[in-house]
């Protein structure tokens, strides 16, 4: 065990019933536990994988539920491309077997998508193609005879994307806008306590270039030649990289610019003693933050006070330019600096960090479990676990304690660990993210696909990371969600033969097989091994 003894580990990973009376709300697939698992497993964990398929333990099934491209209401829209984060909200509390579920759409394949190779100009029906293609979906789901399904043609049933105008929640217009067009690079997200989706813009940059400030001067930066839309539509970067809340029932949604522009990986809820709402997010990039904001008022998050996480100290530092005259110097105003969050974080101290990606909570200790995925860089291949805990188990503290909790690694048996989610009985299931070009290279070799793994939080087994599935050639694991009752597993596979230029280098037919071109999709995994985890 690398960074603390096993004396150490079993006291950290203690989670005492006074810990779980002062449990702040948590939603988002999470409940609370209860109790601890048994010293077996209802299955045998699988070894890595580098076959061009779905490979789930013994016990495990799963079926396609969505696929991009598929149909979801009379207006002709369908479910888009590489999707990633998934929420389920019932149309009912007293029916876990309808609702609405919100699915994001990261980023597009020019290849798949619109039919454009590198070092060939991109037509105008090109980028309308591809632009419609990201955002996110609203699809109204329902358990039919153990099946999940659609259901067509429902009212809910409707798409965001690069088009959809959406209203910048800001102090004063940007750029001379109150309204930015469309959302693009949702990555992770969260639900609030009132029922709307978080969605979060992370990589905009590469749609839509950069905006660098520096000498009182703007400089305009084109985006990644693959992904970008700079050469076809001119669209201000600063109108991106924001969470954006949706209600899924209206389609509404608007742009909260109090909780910072930065590559948002998640927002995940949190409700301190006073009611208000707390939101943890990571900047996912290498060297970048941790931030938490602390709306203002019940009910809403179009305005609060936003921190940064400096590690060392165990400190929420405040990003405050009326307070801060280092920050007052720096920026023109309170939208400049949110705008410029990543340089407001730096001026003040943050601790750089290994790419924080997905952040959880423990429904049954109050934790903040945060997954820091790598930083080669840094010389940080295989990423870790952080687990916080703030004062008194008071979300609303500026004050924390921290350590690993969990290191990626060959010992471990996982890698680079990005979307996080805690079952019913508060044991956390964790999808690995390596990346397509370096999957199967060292040092990554041992790890074959990337993979869900299981990680029971008490017992024998505490601790132990145990591989449930492996994903198709070039894919991963996004967006792990589970059902109100816990028996069903919503995930996405997102991009399975990733940035295949021409059909001769196609890297996966999943889930076709034979010649068939590969597809992102949702899938539903069940089975009686689920079932006796809950018991």
């Amino acid at each position: 065990m690398s960074d603390i003894t096993r004396r150490e580990f079993i006291h950290f990973m203690s989670r005492s019933t006074a810990a779980a009376a002062t449990l702040p709300w948590i939603l988002e697939c999470a409940h609370k536990a209860v109790r601890p698992v048994g010293p077996t497993l209802p299955f045998t964990p699988i070894k890595a994988s580098t076959e061009d398929a779905l490979v789930l333990a013994d016990g495990f099934n799963f079926e396609v539920i969505l696929r991009w491209r598929q149909p979801l209401n009379k207006k002709g829209e369908l479910f888009g491309f590489n999707n990633d984060y998934i929420a389920f909200l019932p149309l009912s509390p007293l029916d876990p077997n309808e609702g609405l579920m919100w699915v994001n759409h990261e980023y597009h394949d020019p290849y798949y998508v619109s039919g454009w190779r590198p070092g060939t100009p991109r037509t105008t029906e090109q980028f309308n193609k591809e632009r419609k293609e990201v955002g996110g979906s609203i699809v109204h789901m329902r358990k039919y005879e153990g099946r999940w399904q659609i259901v067509a043609d429902s009212q809910f049933n409707r798409r965001l994307d690069a088009y959809t105008p959406i209203p910048l929640i800001s102090e004063r217009p940007i750029l001379g806008h109150r309204v930015a067009l469309g959302t693009m690079g949702n990555c992770a997200g969260g639900v609030t306590p009132w029922g709307t989706v978080l969605t979060c813009e992370e990589n905009y940059e590469n749609f839509v270039g950069e905006a660098i400030y520096k000498d009182g001067k703007r400089t305009l930066v084109d985006g990644d030649d693959y992904l970008s839309w700079t050469k076809g539509v001119k669209l201000p970067p600063e109108h991106y990289g924001w969470v954006v809340e949706v209600n899924l029932k209206s389609g509404k949604a608007k742009k909260l610019c109090a909780l910072g522009r930065f590559a948002h990986e998640c927002a995940t809820c949190s409700v301190a003693p006073d009611g208000r709402v707390v939101v943890y997010s990571g900047d996912d990039a290498q060297d970048e933050h941790l931030y938490k904001f602390i709306s203002r008022r019940k009910g809403s998050l179009e305005e609060g006070e936003l921190y940064v996480a400096d590690i060392k100290r165990g400190r929420w530092l405040p990003l405050n330019r009326r307070e801060d005259e280092r920050l007052k110097k720096a920026f023109t105003d309170h939208t400049d600096m949110m705008i410029r969050a990543r340089e407001a974080a730096k001026i003040v101290g943050a601790t750089p960090l290994d790419r924080p990606e997905d952040i959880e909570i423990d429904p049954l200790s109050g934790h903040i479990f945060v997954a820091l995925t790598n930083n080669k860089k840094g010389g940080n291949y295989f990423g870790s676990i952080l687990k916080i805990m703030e004062k008194n188990n008071n979300p609303l503290s500026l004050h924390f304690d921290s350590a690993t909790f969990m290191a990626g690694g060959p010992e471990t048996g996982f890698a680079c660990p990005d979307n996080m989610v805690f079952d019913k009985k508060g044991n956390l299931w964790l999808a690995t993210d390596i990346s397509g070009s370096a999957m199967k290279e060292d040092p990554y070799k041992p790890f074959g696909n990337n993979g869900l793994f299981y990680v029971p939080l008490d017992g024998a087994r505490a601790g132990v990371a145990v591989q449930v599935a492996s994903a198709p050639n070039g894919a991963e694991f996004t967006g792990p969600c589970f059902a109100p009752d816990g028996k069903t597993l919503f995930l996405s596979v997102q991009h399975p033969g990733e940035r295949a230029h021409f059909r001769e280098n196609m890297r996966s037919s999943w889930p076709g097989g034979g010649t068939s071109e590969p597809a992102p999709c949702v899938v539903a995994v069940s089975g009686a091994a689920m079932e006796s985890l809950l018991n």
